[in-house]
């Protein structure tokens, strides 16, 4: 068993990392109400749903400290960004805010490979598998939006297939085997 004291930096990593999920939480929730505003209910559906998922994220990772006997710190969290020029931006902002969140996760796993914490590594390699997904998704999204470009007809057609929950059924379709496979 790896004592506490040697796992100090990196539970203080993994309590830092909480404020991106919770931040991440709190901005897709901003852009669940924005995109409901314009009237994009598949669109806003989706991104509540994002942002539940974000606060399951950070309670799998308070989990794994209070297992451990860590004290957790929960972060004090931005108002996050209200207004968006487009759906695209909007979108946009998601890829980037999931490139961070995966950069965050990728040096977290660094930290608990490099201090030997098997329990940890186990713990991040679900973040891992959830992040391709998460930015996976993302990419999808925006290469839609950017094929729809101007049309209204195009972008409420893909809010629709949001709405029915077909939008995303190629790319969640292909998990962890379908793209190592191919």
């Amino acid at each position: 068993m790896i004592c506490l004291a040697c796992m100090q930096p990196l539970i203080r990593a993994i309590n830092n990392h909480l404020a991106s999920e919770f931040q991440a939480s709190h901005a897709y929730l901003a852009m669940s109400i924005w995109l409901r505003e314009k009237d994009l209910a598949g669109f806003s559906q989706y991104m509540l749903q994002k942002s539940n998922e974000e606060r399951g994220h950070a309670a799998r990772m308070i989990t794994y400290l209070v297992d451990c006997d860590a004290e957790v710190e929960l972060p004090t969290i931005q108002a996050p960004q209200r207004r968006w020029d487009s759906v695209q931006q909007l979108f946009d902002q998601v890829a980037e805010m999931e490139r961070e969140v995966t950069a965050s996760i990728n040096r977290l796993y660094s930290m608990a490979e490099d201090a030997g914490d098997r329990s940890a590594s186990s713990m991040l390699d679900w973040f891992v598998d959830e992040q391709i997904q998460e930015e996976a998704e993302a990419r999808f999204v925006r290469k839609r939006l950017r094929l729809a470009g101007d049309n209204a007809a195009a972008l409420l057609l893909l809010d629709q297939q949001f709405l029915e929950g077909t939008a995303l059924a190629f790319v969640k379709g292909q998990g962890a085997e379908g793209r190592a496979g191919g």
